[in-house]
């Protein structure tokens, strides 16, 4: 009776190890199928740009990037029979110079920040 008891104890556990092995083999090979697609699909795309074809600076230098102030441009008012305006009719909203070009500053005595720590106004 004990060695009957061992023997279907051993078949189960041979059982659990080819299970685990088998799926080790086709993990793997799922693994190497994946490398091997990664592969062709960057044989296919373009090589990078060589140093030649790489962008060049314009003969004038680097361009400056320039800072101002904008404002944005008012929405357009309706007509005198007071008719919503549509999404058409408003098109793109664009932003102008601003007359004032002075930066805004932070009050005198404020943090300058939520939470910021500071004693802020008093």
């Amino acid at each position: 009776m004990n060695t009957a008891m061992y023997e279907a104890a051993t078949s189960r556990q041979v059982f659990g190890y080819v299970l685990i092995l088998v799926a080790g083999v086709v993990l793997v090979g799922g693994l190497i199928w994946a490398f091997r697609l990664g592969f062709k699909v960057r044989q296919r795309e373009p090589a990078p740009p060589l140093p030649e074809e790489q962008p060049k600076l314009p003969p004038t230098g680097p361009v400056r990037e320039t800072s101002e102030m904008r404002e944005p441009r008012d929405v357009p008012r309706t007509g005198e029979e007071g008719e919503r305006l549509t999404p058409h009719q408003l098109d793109n909203i664009r932003s102008r110079r601003a007359d004032d070009q002075r930066r805004p500053r932070w009050s005198p005595g404020s943090s300058g920040s939520f939470g910021g720590g500071g004693g802020g106004r008093t």
